[in-house]
């Protein structure tokens, strides 16, 4: 494991989206796992910016994204094809056919998932693998658990998690509680994986996930197991890791 402290969000943001510029430089047609939230908009941005000089192509990147919330069609403005739409895709020459997010709309739970793994599987498996880290060590919806789930699959979200996200909408009652996600077993099949934290209220679940031991309670962790990742961190993030 590659683990790399930078001074500050914005560093982190542009350490981290070199990693995947150079990626996608180095295979044009590559597959990438995406992830949302709020820690990746600053990366979002930096790629964009490097699109926009001239230096970075993604027409012919296919890409998947993590998760999507169960019940949410691809237009309401908290769910993860429009994050993904406002933050990256219509800013780049992405090809939309080849973006990918679960079908929050479906609400046939295993027909979507298992659409969702045969797509990826469809297209050679994911290259490399952006994953955020919620403060339960969850990636993906991957909650902690007595296992680690293997494949694409529907979640019930804890209410820790419920209320993270609850500042996005306009109250409690209206995150879903449900969400479709890749499995552990996908995310770790990704050639590579890269990892992006910031803040202080981030530095315990870094310390746990990275320098703990490897449990299904800390999901995270098992990416401790992975032969190609690197972890990209604020100073504060990793102020418990130096």
């Amino acid at each position: 494991m590659k683990f790399i402290v930078t001074e500050d969000y914005e560093a982190m943001s542009r350490t981290a989206a070199r990693v995947i510029s150079g990626y996608v430089s180095s295979h044009p047609d590559c597959v990438l796992g995406l992830a949302t939230g709020s820690t990746p908009i600053g990366l979002y941005r930096c790629l964009v910016e490097d699109y926009e000089a001239g230096a970075l192509s993604f027409k012919d990147v296919t890409s998947f994204n993590l998760d999507e919330y169960r019940g949410l069609d691809p237009q309401h403005d908290q769910s993860y094809r429009y994050f993904m739409e406002h933050n990256l895709f219509s800013h780049v020459d992405i090809d939309p056919a080849r973006t990918h997010v679960p079908d929050g709309a479906c609400p046939d739970a295993a027909a979507a998932c298992a659409a969702y793994e045969q797509s990826i599987a469809e297209a050679g498996g994911l290259g490399l693998q952006l994953l955020g880290l919620g403060h339960n060590g969850h990636i993906g919806f991957n909650e902690p658990a007595p296992e680690f789930p293997k494949e694409t699959h529907c979640v019930e979200l804890m209410e820790s998690t419920i209320n993270a996200n609850s500042r996005l909408f306009d109250s409690i009652d209206d995150v879903p509680r449900e969400a479709y996600t890749m499995g552990i077993g996908t995310i770790m099949a990704a050639k590579e994986i890269l990892v992006v934290a910031n803040g202080s209220d981030k530095a315990d679940i870094v310390r746990r996930a990275f320098f703990g031991p490897v449990t299904p309670e800390v999901p995270a962790s098992i990416l401790q197991f992975h032969p190609n990742v690197t972890v990209v961190v604020d100073k504060e993030a990793g102020a418990l890791c130096q």
